[in-house]
């Protein structure tokens, strides 16, 4: 696994000195967000000279952008909203390669207006399934113009707010596009956390294969997605190190969710513990 680290974890006046931030963690790996380099998360457009001056910051410090953020609210009640976000993906999706990467993340949204991390009453109506199948669609047929692949995670506020409804959400797509990210602090509704064994072993046993993106963070609670650092909180890191390496997860493993002062320790717990995952496998 590569670990790494959301670039908006570090907050600096220029893209380069975030840049110099991650390099100086020896991180290899980041998920980028536009507003680093001084735009919207979901810009009108991005030009070549910007393009050029992201992808030169990256190659001077010798990182890898694994993912490109480009959340926006897929089921939000208004059209308007879903078809400003399908063009603001747009421009994302032909800029994506030159960029330096060919994965871009989603968010499965959610009924409310105001936050598209916030649960709402709706998101399990067919309504808001059948809008999620209509925009992710529509993404799709971009990631198909230009060569990428698009990643959601299940996460409880969201319409697909379960491993269950994701592997719906795969075999409905049928695309080879559509990838899954995993957060282990994402998965548990409310009430749920005594079960935490049986239900990361059923998001793996469905959406292992599927995998192109995990995330480290953790939880204090169940019933919301999780928003504790990597080691803070009451995620069994042991047992979810372990289901990725079962299922031969080798990609990113994005930490998030935590503050500039907490990176350092948290980079260290995350490498003991898949230290310890290499030597346990090493025995006979």
């Amino acid at each position: 696994m590569q670990l790494g680290i959301h670039v908006n974890t570090f907050r600096r006046p220029t893209l380069e000195e975030i840049l110099g931030a991650v390099a100086d963690h020896a991180l290899p790996c980041v998920h980028f967000n536009m507003a680093a380099a001084g735009v919207p998360s979901m810009p009108e457009r991005i030009d070549e000279a910007l393009c050029e001056r992201i992808a030169t910051g990256f190659s001077e410090r010798r990182l890898v952008m694994a993912t490109l953020s480009g959340t926006f609210n897929m089921v939000h009640p208004s059209r308007d909203v879903r078809r400003a976000g399908l063009r603001r993906l747009e421009a994302l999706a032909s800029s994506a390669r030159r960029l330096g990467t060919s994965v871009i993340t989603l968010c499965t949204g959610t009924r409310d207006p105001d936050n598209m991390w916030r649960s709402h009453p709706e998101n399990d109506s067919p309504e808001a399934w059948n809008e999620l199948i209509a925009t992710l669609g529509e993404a799709l047929a971009l990631a198909q113009r230009y060569d990428l692949t698009l990643a959601v995670e299940p996460e409880v506020s969201n319409v697909v707010d379960s491993a269950l409804k994701a592997r719906r959400l795969l075999d409905e797509m049928g695309s080879p596009r559509l990838k899954i990210i995993i957060d282990g602090a994402n998965l548990f509704h409310t009430g749920e956390l005594p079960r935490m064994r049986a239900i990361l072993d059923e998001a793996f046993d469905l959406l292992g294969d599927d995998l192109v993106l995990a995330h480290a963070k953790d939880l204090d609670r169940d019933g919301v997605a999780g928003q504790r650092a990597a080691g803070q909180g009451l995620l069994d890191y042991d047992y979810y190190l372990s289901l990725l390496k079962q299922v031969g997860f080798d990609g990113p493993l994005i930490l998030h969710s935590l503050a500039e002062n907490d990176v350092a320790e948290c980079v260290k717990f995350l490498r003991e513990k898949l230290a310890a995952l290499e030597i346990a496998d090493a025995r006979p």
